[in-house]
């Protein structure tokens, strides 16, 4: 059975940094794509960026708050897990951070259909103190 379980949140202040990771197991993933979701107090939750398994497919949100240039995702195949860095951090950046798994490639239109992904963690908090 696949867990997925995310860890590194917790308080920080704006401007500063969090690194978090998501560790797989239950098989080892060598293709598929793994994603970043963040729910934010009262808000639906929202696609941050994703990252293939089998190399490149690095892709962030277009959204209004823009993680792009804040936000790296990154992934280690060795130890099945992903990792979130972020940076200049802001207090709407405060929710709860999940990833989740697919089994497949989920195309550039899909990246942000949760439907794509067929496993979830069960979330970290970050929580931006002005």
């Amino acid at each position: 059975q696949v867990q997925l379980v995310e860890s590194g949140g917790g308080l920080v202040q704006a401007g500063g940094s969090l690194r978090l990771s998501c560790a797989a197991s239950g098989r080892t993933f060598t293709s598929g794509t793994m994603g970043w979701f963040r729910q934010a107090p009262g808000k639906e939750r929202e696609f941050v960026g994703t990252v293939a398994w089998s190399g490149g497919g690095i892709n962030y949100a277009d959204s209004a708050d823009s993680v792009k240039g804040r936000f790296t995702i990154s992934r280690d195949n060795a130890k099945n897990t992903v990792y979130l860095q972020m940076n200049s951090l802001k207090p709407e950046d405060t929710a709860v951070y999940y990833c989740a798994a697919a089994q497949h490639r989920v195309g550039g239109s899909r990246y942000g259909v949760e439907n794509e992904y067929d496993y979830w963690g069960r979330g970290t908090q970050v929580t931006v103190s002005s």
